[in-house]
């Protein structure tokens, strides 16, 4: 199964897949469809999308690409986009948006903490994702998991260490490390890491599926991709590991949405953001995708810890994005890409 991912430079082109609803909208501020730019996968959240369509009854229009190539097309088009609604799988790609953002209304957001949303309010999370390190269980022994990640410098992980450099993902942690520690100390991180010879892949699910099947000992990861391979009838071998060090190893990445400033169908819009976070499709998020739930009153899956407990870096998403460029940089530097 494919999920999404974001490219190195949010200057790539995008490749645009369009998905039509079919009914006439029912409300909403004209005879035009909503039109959603998504940069969360069709595989992964087109049923939520159709299940929206069918109960609002409103006309909808989406374009899939990455992320960060969609931040781009917004910014590219300016206040001239036909976009309403950006979907996101990062709050970095969201953060280069913002510009082009109308602020939230504060009874549309309530639900979820405010450190899953934009500082402004121009975005807000709808379910997330804590960075973990993903483990082969006949290679390496409980007491040897690492507790933060200057462990994973350690020489006993020299070529057993999985990494996707130039998965947006990989790089929001690179760009948390930059926030919280700094450009020299990321670089001199980073530059530690090249010189234990990791192995390189294109995204996180290949690591996952590295470390089930002995190719590497550890991987830096995503939390939910083990539990959609266990899903599947894999992860036999594998474990995900969650660091308790409260650095950037355990950064929780929502993915969130937020509304064109320059949209005539806001309210629309709005109910989009509504259903979001509502029971119905936060349970989505937590049954069906494994991320965790971010409005109250949904439980994530009963084999993940609950996010409070996961120690966090002290450092506000709404900043992420001024640090993405700086760390695609530093990872080239470093000699990982």
């Amino acid at each position: 199964m494919h999920f999404e991912s974001s490219g190195r430079r949010i200057r790539l082109l995008l490749p645009a897949v369009l998905a039509l609803g079919l009914l006439v909208g029912a409300c909403g501020g004209g005879d035009d469809p909503l039109l959603i730019y998504s940069g969360r996968g069709e595989e992964l959240v087109g049923p939520l999308i159709e299940e929206f369509r069918e109960s609002s009854g409103l006309e909808v229009e989406v374009r899939y690409a990455g992320s960060t190539e969609l931040a781009a097309t917004l910014l590219e088009e300016g206040p001239s986009t036909e976009a309403d609604v950006f979907f996101a799988q990062d709050p970095a790609s969201l953060g280069l948006a913002t510009p082009l953002m109308a602020t939230l209304p504060s009874d549309v957001i309530s639900a979820v903490p405010p450190r899953f949303r934009d500082r402004a309010q121009r975005w807000v999370g709808v379910s997330g994702r804590i960075r973990a390190v993903i483990y082969d269980r006949d290679q390496v022994q409980v007491s040897e998991l690492p507790t933060g990640i200057d462990d994973l410098l350690n020489p006993r992980w020299t070529g057993m260490i999985g990494v996707a450099p130039t998965n947006g993902s990989f790089l929001a942690f690179v760009a948390a490390m930059i926030l919280d520690r700094g450009e020299a100390a990321t670089l001199q991180w980073l530059e530690s890491l090249e010189a234990l010879d990791p192995l390189d892949y294109p995204k996180n699910s290949p690591i996952v599926a590295a470390a089930d099947n002995g190719e590497v000992g550890l991987g830096l990861v995503n939390h939910y991709y083990l539990l959609r391979l266990q899903a599947e009838g894999g992860g036999k071998r594998a474990a995900n590991h969650f660091l308790s060090a409260g650095d950037p190893g355990s950064l929780v990445m929502p993915s969130g949405v937020g509304v064109l400033a320059e949209s005539e169908q806001a309210e629309d819009a709005h109910s989009f953001i509504e259903f979001l976070l509502s029971e119905t499709a936060q349970r989505y998020f937590a049954e069906q995708t494994y991320e965790y739930p971010l409005a109250a009153g949904v439980r994530p899956a009963a084999s993940l810890p609950p996010i409070d407990s996961i120690p966090t870096p002290d450092i506000d998403l709404s900043d992420l994005h001024t640090a993405l460029e700086k760390a695609t940089d530093l990872v080239a530097q470093a000699g990982l890409l």
